[in-house]
């Protein structure tokens, strides 16, 4: 009898909590996290959108070839991702300092603003790269110094592209959101899921159905 084959296993080639708290959600749960560490250093005049795909890219290459290395790449799926966020072709870079954030917050108060993910994914039979760009579009409110300095003061944006968490506190500051909402948060996770099936992964085998609800009432 021929031997069934096995369903490949993820690798996310990050080590972001909210992407795999995203990837969760959609009952995905990756066998090992790799976290790839590029430079990512924009380069002169680069596009926000290419810098986020060509950080995505970089990042699935090295966590491969890293899998390549220990002898682990044999039926793996690499997922990587990374957002840029831009207010029109003006990067609004990662805020580590608290200066840095507060800057991020006065360019993005009252403007709207991009938000870029680039997703690859390297597939288990081959090293092709399976990419998407996500744009999502989001307006702030005119931000009070107020708003500012309390927001500065819970250290939410501390690592987070543009310098804030749009799921935290600063969710009160958008008046707007045309997209993806996971995108901003950090995966956009229709895409996603579409690109990881695509790659023969189980996107159904994590789901649980709570066979005890109850009916929902008719209306």
């Amino acid at each position: 009898m021929a031997s069934r084959k096995t369903s490949p296993r993820l690798v996310l080639a990050s080590g972001s909590p909210r992407r795999l708290e995203l990837l969760a959600q959609a009952g995905i749960v990756p066998e090992q996290l790799l976290p790839a560490d590029v430079d990512e250093t924009p380069e002169r005049s680069e596009h926000p959108r290419s810098l986020a795909k060509r950080l995505c890219r970089q990042k699935a290459d090295r966590a491969r070839q890293v899998l390549e290395e220990r002898g682990e790449a044999e039926n793996r799926i690499v997922l990587a991702a990374d957002t840029v966020v831009a207010v029109g072709r003006q990067i609004v870079p990662k805020a580590e300092l608290r200066d840095d954030a507060m800057a991020n917050l006065r360019i993005l108060s009252g403007r709207a603003h991009r938000v870029f993910t680039g997703i690859c994914v390297i597939g288990p039979s081959s090293e092709r790269h399976h990419m998407r760009l996500v744009e999502t579009r989001v307006r702030f409110k005119r931000l009070s110094r107020e708003d500012i300095d309390s927001y500065i003061a819970s250290g939410e944006w501390r690592g987070k592209a543009g310098g804030y968490a749009i799921q935290g506190l600063a969710g009160r500051f958008v008046v707007r959101l045309v997209g993806s909402y996971t995108n901003v948060v950090g995966l956009p996770l229709y895409e996603t899921v579409s690109l990881l099936g695509g790659q023969g992964l189980d996107i159904h085998g994590g789901l649980v159905v709570d066979e005890t609800a109850p009916e929902p009432a008719a209306t």
